[in-house]
């Protein structure tokens, strides 16, 4: 794995940047409706993607077979699992958001068992045994605060994101998808996406008032579109290429860790023992949960 400069690059471009979205949607959402924050994101990915593609001349169409699998793969991991993270964030802070994202390795694994595509391990139960005691332990202490509407929404969205992007990876490992033209791909499934959550965002917003979307909250969706979507989804199905679904899921650590960082430096979230022992227990069961031998190296 780490012979290859080019998958290295890529996945230290996964582990940063997607660590750094999390507080990117938590200030975007702050003036900009979260639909729309996301809907936005999306289809200005596709713009820039589309930019390149007719430049570069490659723009075509995919096939009806291939485009279907786009479909499904924006619906799961961009309008359910990124669309809901958008929204949950409304309600919750980028940290916990995030730490609760962190859990989506455990779903995949036990999504797996259930479609036949991993064995049962005593060491897998006790990963996600570990891992979801960590999620316990973040609400013992706040269960009052789930009979905040607005807190308990924002909760559920982000476990339906969680089950958004836990079934497309088990998607993509069913199908075998190993994508071609990764950036012509790219693009059928960020228009597709930014398209429908565009339409969400005019079917949920109560009022919309674009004059009211600060220039910090607008800055936020362009680094999403540019860095969140288009750079790190590439390095991400690159790296797919390369390595298994498996071996990626190893950089939600990264991810949290960062995320967490630059909510409390950034944004001045609160960071108790209780969260920080929850994070280690979350992380702990999901690298048991994963663990390979040879997982590190190249596959």
């Amino acid at each position: 794995m780490f012979k290859d400069p080019k998958l290295v690059f890529a996945l230290i471009t996964i582990a940063i940047v997607w660590g750094t979205t999390f507080l990117g949607i938590r200030i975007a959402v702050e003036t900009i409706p979260p639909w729309f924050v996301a809907g936005l994101r999306q289809f200005l990915a596709a713009i820039i993607l589309l930019i390149i593609l007719i430049f570069s001349k490659n723009l075509q169409w995919i096939g009806w077979k291939n485009f279907g699998n786009q479909i499904v793969l924006a619906s799961l991991m961009l309008i359910v699992a990124n669309g809901m993270t958008t929204v949950a964030e409304k309600h919750l802070t980028s940290s916990l958001a995030s730490l609760i994202s962190a859990t989506s390795p455990l779903a995949v694994f036990i999504l797996s068992i259930f479609f036949s595509l991993q064995k049962f391990t005593i060491r897998g139960l006790i990963g996600v045994l570990l891992g979801f005691s960590g999620i316990l332990f973040i609400f013992k202490d706040g269960l009052q605060d789930l009979l905040n509407p607005e807190y308990r929404m924002g909760v559920i969205f982000m476990f339906f994101a969680i089950c958004g992007w836990a079934f497309g990876t088990i998607y993509t490992k069913k199908i075998n998808h190993i994508p071609q033209n990764i950036s012509l791909n790219l693009f059928y499934q960020f228009a597709f996406a930014g398209v429908i959550q565009i339409i969400f965002g005019f079917m949920f917003t109560d009022e919309i008032n674009v004059s009211t979307w600060s220039s910090t909250s607008i800055l936020a969706t362009l680094y999403l579109a540019v860095f969140g979507s288009v750079i790190t989804f590439f390095a991400f199905h690159f790296a797919l290429k390369k390595i298994t679904p498996t071996q990626i899921s190893v950089l939600s650590y990264v991810n949290t860790i960062i995320a967490i960082f630059l909510g409390w430096l950034i944004l001045d979230e609160e960071i108790s023992l209780p969260f920080i022992i929850a994070t280690v227990l979350i992380i702990c069961g999901v690298f048991i949960t994963n663990y390979k031998p040879g997982m590190f190296k190249r596959s």
